[in-house]
């Protein structure tokens, strides 16, 4: 089992970017697919980004295909999603959490995720 630490939200105006940073405990980390997720008021959660435990693979939301970019440091047992071209419409709160099982990667089905972070804000005003 981990425990996920979301930083690096904030508030930002449209066009600007941000970091966000997941810091995992535990020691499967590496060998876990890791996802990133919002949820904005009144809306369900979505998963925005996901990357395999090795990082080769990647999975993007259409909607913010080509603005944001997920990696991770097995290393460092840290998974980042830098966003850019940031829009109001990503404003929500950012989790990130952890594939149920090991070496699996199951993009998008947020019954495979666990271990949830508390998560951060994102405000991107107008």
């Amino acid at each position: 089992q981990e425990q996920m630490v979301e930083s690096g939200g904030g508030l930002v105006q449209a066009g600007g970017s941000l970091r966000l940073s997941c810091a995992a405990s535990g020691r499967t980390f590496s060998r876990r697919s890791m996802g990133w997720f919002r949820q904005a008021p009144g809306e369900e959660r979505e998963c925005v980004a996901a990357i395999s435990w090795s990082g080769s693979t990647t999975y993007y939301a259409d909607s913010v295909k080509g603005r944001f970019t997920i990696s991770r440091d097995n290393a460092k047992n840290t998974v980042f999603l830098q966003m850019n071209s940031l829009e109001p419409e990503d404003t929500a709160v950012y989790y990130c959490a952890a594939d149920k099982g090991l070496y699996s990667f199951s993009p998008f089905l947020q019954d495979r995720y666990t271990d949830w972070g508390q998560g951060t804000q994102v405000t991107v005003s107008s």
